[in-house]
């Protein structure tokens, strides 16, 4: 790799060694050459199918893989040599393309509600920065959405002539954005990733007049791309695969409307002698109250200007605000009314959308666990972050996924390992941005009992990773990036996320001055919840006696993995793929 130097008239060459093929990758193309020195289609095919367990592969795959493996290593086409070699073998092993960790196409059902899966959430995805100051703008919304997130939250709030209609973080320094863009830019990208629904979130702070203008923005803007359903609240939430390429709107109805709805079904329920559907008129319990000074979201309510009644036509015949735009909401959002156990209530012939902040989610976990997972089995659960995370970070996914809870608002600007693992679920199902619940968190006993979260359970399978090497830091970084005397000494962290019980992290040796280490080093993790667990993968350079320097990690969704030698590419803080950098592993489930 080149000199160091250590002082002024002193340097250290070290050399840049090619790390040979692993033990482990000797013997299986031994095998399955039968003692050869050349695999031909045939053979790899036997070692796809046998020793990787991709029980789908054909010939056809495995001519294709010998041919792209040739082709780059030797630049031959597909009427040169037909055969691979042991450091070609060696070379496909190693190609995070053609030998993966996680497969990449939709393989789950699509076909159930929508409060059946987990789905790829966004929290104030308009802001590029931090939550105080940061511009508004809908470039975060596009990277968002081109990394396959489903839900898109926007803040309105009226223009400085009261005319318009800006995106920003209200009463913070955040510089706004003019929704118009923010929608088209929507549209343009909102299939790029997956062709699973849109789901835009809005917090709204506006007078009727310009929820009218918001209407007609709207309907012009995505047209019949726009999923209005037909009746007032849907007593089930359509499928993803019904919603294709469809735009949502989910915020809570004007409130002149729900007043209006109030009225009517205390006449009803006076009647009837039935509660009402409603709970827009019980008092808010004190711990569940959101923080209205921190417009930290979408249950955050309206601007006072918002409640007069305006449900017709003006003298010249124009359209009124509350009618057009409330015809566009096709998911009622609603926040807690009534107390923690009303507002789990699940409804017979009626969905929605509630939301919670994270200390509340805390405090109804705690209280009311089964209440939780219920309510999402056919309800949506959105939950988003305190408003004292000021810097964009984010609360710990896994909690919420072992309850059921569909939509974890998170801060897709930020970074940390939080974040890292909320992609890693998303890598799932081929990265669409939905994910199916495990029928645990779906399934009610004949005794009418649901899934709890804080039951023990027994190990349902055991995870061993093998650890072989690594390479590719020597390209995507300069020579002294991590070190200015030698080269790095890298070691690696393997651990799971998960339930409580599952939850784990080891490391490897420190190999000193090698940008290719080999650590030849296995790790066993058994699981209770392994439909939930990801593995989690981070690299570093020892730095005694300063921090380590982070060189790389990724989540990988233990259910996706694909067993046998696989390559796993790293990406950085920010979540993006690393050009060069990767590992070779070993995934086996016993």
């Amino acid at each position: 790799m080149g000199s160091y130097s250590v002082c002024i008239c002193f340097k250290r060459k070290f050399r840049l060694t090619e790390a040979e093929p692993p033990t482990d990758v000797k013997e299986a193309f031994r095998r399955y050459t039968e003692g050869g020195t050349h695999m031909t289609a045939e053979q790899l095919l036997r070692f796809l199918v046998e020793g990787q367990n991709d029980v789908a592969a054909t010939i056809s795959d495995a001519e294709r893989i010998l041919e792209l493996v040739l082709h780059r290593r030797h630049h031959v086409t597909k009427f040169a040599r037909t055969t691979l070699t042991l450091d070609d073998f060696y070379h496909f092993l190693f190609s995070t393309d053609l030998n993966g960790p996680i497969g990449s196409q939709v393989h789950q059902d699509m076909s159930a509600p929508l409060s059946h899966y987990f789905i790829y959430t966004g929290h104030n995805s308009y802001l590029t920065g931090n939550q105080l100051n940061s511009n508004c703008s809908d470039v975060p919304i596009i990277k968002a959405l081109k990394r396959g997130v489903r839900v898109v939250e926007l803040d309105l709030w009226p223009g400085s002539t009261k005319e318009n209609v800006h995106v920003l973080h209200g009463r913070t320094l955040t510089t706004p954005v003019e929704l118009s863009k923010c929608l088209k830019s929507i549209k343009e990208h909102a299939f790029s990733a997956s062709p699973y629904p849109v789901i835009i979130t809005l917090e709204d702070h506006l007078t009727p007049d310009l929820q009218a203008k918001v209407a007609q923005m709207i309907s012009q803007t995505f047209g019949d791309m726009l999923f209005c359903p037909k009746s007032e609240s849907l007593p089930e939430f359509p499928s993803p695969e019904e919603l294709k390429y469809r735009i949502i709107i989910s915020t809570k109805p004007p409130k002149e409307y729900l007043e209006a709805k109030s009225s009517e079904d205390k006449v009803n329920n006076s009647q009837k002698g039935k509660d009402s559907d409603e709970d827009v008129s019980v008092k808010v319990p004190p711990d569940l109250t959101v923080d209205h000074e921190s417009n930290d979201k979408s249950d955050s309510g309206r601007s006072e200007g918002s409640s007069e009644n305006n449900e017709s036509n003006d003298e010249c015949g124009r359209p009124l605000e509350a009618p057009a735009y409330k015809h566009l909401i096709a998911i009622h959002a609603g926040k807690p009314t009534g107390g923690l156990k009303a507002s789990l209530k699940v409804e017979l012939n009626k969905v929605s959308r509630l939301s919670l902040n994270e200390q509340a989610f805390g405090k109804a976990i705690a209280y009311h666990r089964t209440d939780v997972v219920r309510f999402t089995q056919k309800n949506l659960l959105r939950v988003y972050p305190k408003a004292t995370r000021f810097n964009s970070s984010n609360f710990k996914p896994l909690i919420g996924w072992m309850h059921g809870v569909q939509l974890l608002a998170f801060n897709m600007q930020g970074h940390g390992r939080s974040l890292w693992l909320m992609h890693g679920m998303f890598r799932a199902n081929g990265g669409c941005g939905y994910v199916k619940k495990p029928d645990f968190l779906l399934n009610v006993s004949p005794r009418n009992q649901v899934f709890d979260p804080k039951a023990k359970l027994p190990v349902k399978k055991t995870l061993k990773v093998m650890v072989y090497l690594g390479d590719g830091w020597h390209l995507d970084f300069k020579k002294t990036h991590f070190d200015f005397y030698s080269p790095p000494d890298f070691y690696t962290r393997v651990g799971i996320a998960g339930a409580a019980a599952d939850k784990t992290m080891k490391e490897t040796k420190k190999k000193q001055n090698n940008w290719r280490p080999v650590w030849n080093e296995e790790f066993t993790f058994p699981l209770t919840v392994p439909e939930l667990a990801l593995l989690r993968i981070e690299v570093y350079e020892y730095n005694m006696p300063e921090k380590d320097v982070f060189a790389g990690q990724t989540c990988l969704p233990v259910c996706e993995l694909r067993q046998g030698i696989r390559a796993v590419p790293l990406f950085n803080r920010k979540g993006e793929m690393y050009t060069s950098v990767r590992l070779l592993m070993r995934f086996q489930f016993v």
